[in-house]
């Protein structure tokens, strides 16, 4: 038997009113049990999904109360996620653009994926997940493109621009105990000014039956945040494996010192099937105008590239 149009008009009103609320105040969940406002966050624009649910029961059902209710999650979605998808601005001459990559430690192609992000033409290319192995593989193929680089552990920055004071940035969470190395802090010479860059690599995330398990990145990201704050030098850009969207209140400490894009979704995890951006580039006294990810490579990741605008 069919449902009777009014019971599903309330239902889809009720379905629509809750769905406009989490995609505006995502906070509202919290992180108190298995950390699901972060897991909520993480893939917050899929929501929008949820309208296109109610547009089928409404037409379905011939409910103009659903219907009506549609209108409550599409004006919440395009409020939050709307200028995503807004074509950016033209390149300007003070244009930088960056790439940032986890190429992951079982990427048997390093030499395959060092040539696609060097195709992009960047400016600066950020990676993750060196391992001895591989790194020969990438200064070698990267050499001519780029001739200044510099490699912390298992993340590096390559540059077409000269290198200065580059260090090692402590962002290891004291649960962890092994060597564990994934941050450096560097300075580029660029035309236009130096300007400080920080490549990161937060520890992973993993979903279980007791929710987000994110403790580990969290803290990280709270490091990693105080030293941006800490940072004299501006601009400042940030390029790194987050494990984390921007949405997510766990990288807060973060978000709440540097601009994100302004433009583009750029989905980079997993590569075969991108569902979520845990790639990402931030930067404190300039803009990131637009993010866009690039074709697969070895990696579990797909690159990101964007376009930085200094002030």
């Amino acid at each position: 038997m069919r449902p009777d149009r009014p019971a599903t008009g309330r239902v889809g009103a009720v379905v629509a009113v809750l769905t406009a609320g989490l995609v505006l105040f995502p906070r509202a969940v919290p992180n108190s049990v298995g950390r699901l406002g972060s897991l909520l966050e993480a893939f917050l624009p899929w929501l929008g999904l949820v309208a296109v649910v109610l547009l089928g029961v409404g037409l379905l059902h011939r409910s103009a109360v659903a219907l009506l209710a549609l209108l409550l999650p599409v004006a919440a979605w395009t409020y939050t996620f709307g200028g995503l998808l807004l074509p950016g601005a033209r390149p300007g001459p003070r244009d930088l653009l960056v790439v940032q990559h986890n190429v992951s430690d079982e990427n048997t192609d390093p030499a395959g994926t060092a040539r696609a992000l060097a195709d992009a033409e960047p400016d600066l290319i950020a990676l993750e997940e060196l391992v001895p192995t591989a790194l020969p593989v990438y200064e070698r193929t990267l050499a001519r493109q780029y001739p200044h680089h510099a490699v912390r552990g298992t993340v590096g920055l390559w540059s077409r621009h000269p290198l200065t004071g580059t260090r090692l940035l402590d962002i290891k969470p004291e649960g962890i105990e092994e060597d564990w190395s994934r941050g450096l802090r560097t300075s580029v010479r660029t035309p236009h000014g130096d300007l400080a860059v920080y490549v990161a690599h937060l520890p992973s995330v993993r979903v279980g039956a007791g929710g987000l398990a994110s403790q580990w990145r969290d803290e990280s990201a709270g490091l990693l945040g105080r030293a941006v704050a800490a940072e004299t030098r501006n601009p400042v850009i940030l390029l790194g494996d987050l494990n984390g969207t921007v949405d997510d209140r766990g990288l807060a400490p973060l978000t709440a010192r540097l601009n994100v894009a302004e433009r583009g979704f750029a989905f980079s995890y997993p590569a075969g099937l991108p569902l979520t951006r845990i790639d990402q580039v931030m930067a404190r006294s300039a803009t990131v105008a637009d993010i866009r990810a690039l074709p697969a490579t070895g990696s579990d990741h797909l690159p990101v590239a964007a376009r930085i605008t200094l002030g």
